[in-house]
């Protein structure tokens, strides 16, 4: 029977206290700006997930595509008995990897870490019908602030961190992200890292702003959280949304562009934020990445790179790193 069991290592108030401190920062910079993760209530969850199955957005598959290849060869280089997966949502592709370690016989336990309790105890719920006889530890955590990893699970451990997230990151915060990353690993952990790839500027562009517009909705959503949140006073309507390609930094940028001079109240954080026309509001970054620029940044962080599978048309990279003096 498998077990499943629940941490939680982030206070009642996180998610409003960092709402707030977040949106106080952001929205009185000069270039104004808020980070991705505030897409994600259960609405912007769903709209994801139906960006996934959109024909312009192929990172999903092509992910999975590799991990479908690769995935037997992955447990026999990494033998982990405990696999921990960073962001997890609904641990879907992470079947592979479990299915994968499962048929070697060397997996005991799953550790997915996520910011959503219901999806953690959903997946929980799931995979204690679908693997009798695997643990399963949900840790209810923002790793981008503190891992928070269990020490005490059967080691080696193997921790994945798919879709690209490591994207969304500056190149400053991947920095600290990795090495501290790193400083919890110990010899024979290892990482596997999901990283899409820099590719024809119009294919990134189609894959962030779809004919459906489904991203669109998913980037106006945001508004809506800061309306429900912060009791704000946008109109989603004044707003439109915008994917670019950022060649000297080689990401792409999502952005809400006003569509005319407007000012926000916004009482949850005691502002009234104003709005040129034109005048735009970041809301994501998602950097496309080279094998050896990957390479060089894990290197940086104390990891060396031991593996690298991209799917057939070179879309999205997988890299098999792992820890090292």
């Amino acid at each position: 029977m498998t077990s499943f069991e629940l941490t939680r290592l982030l206070p009642s108030d996180h998610f409003a206290r960092a709402l707030r401190e977040d949106v106080r920062r952001g929205l009185t910079a000069p270039a104004k700006s808020l980070p991705p993760k505030w897409f994600y209530d259960k609405r912007g969850s769903e709209l994801f997930e139906d960006i996934t199955r959109l024909p312009e957005y192929y990172p999903t598959r092509a992910e999975r595509a590799i991990l479908t290849a690769r995935a037997d060869e992955i447990a026999a280089a990494t033998k982990a008995r405990t696999l921990v997966e960073l962001g997890s949502g609904s641990s879907e592709k992470t079947r592979l990897l479990l299915d994968a370690l499962g048929a070697l016989g060397t997996l005991r336990e799953y550790v997915p870490v996520d910011v959503s309790e219901s999806a953690l105890r959903e997946a929980g719920r799931r995979l204690a019908e679908d693997y009798p006889g695997l643990a399963v530890h949900g840790v209810l955590n923002d790793f981008t602030a503190s891992l928070g990893l269990p020490g005490e699970v059967p080691a080696p451990r193997l921790v994945a961190f798919l879709g690209g997230t490591l994207g969304n990151l500056n190149p400053a915060e991947r920095s600290a992200f990795l090495t501290a990353l790193r400083a919890e690993l110990s010899p024979g952990d290892s990482l596997l890292l999901g990283t899409d790839l820099v590719k024809d500027p119009a294919v990134l562009v189609a894959a962030y702003d779809d004919s459906a517009g489904v991203t669109a909705e998913f980037d106006k959503n945001l508004l809506n959280v800061l309306n429900r949140e912060l009791d704000a006073g946008f109109d989603p309507e004044a707003f439109e949304h915008v994917a670019l390609w950022n060649a000297e930094q080689e990401w792409i940028e999502m952005r809400l562009r006003s569509v005319r001079a407007q000012r926000v109240p916004v009482p949850g954080v005691e502002l009234t934020v104003e709005f040129a026309e034109g005048e735009e509001l970041r809301t994501e970054i998602s950097a496309k990445f080279r094998r050896e620029g990957v390479a060089a940044e894990l290197a940086t962080a104390g990891f060396a790179l031991r593996h690298w599978w991209t799917d057939p048309e070179g879309r999205f990279g997988l890299s098999l790193a792992e820890p090292v003096d």
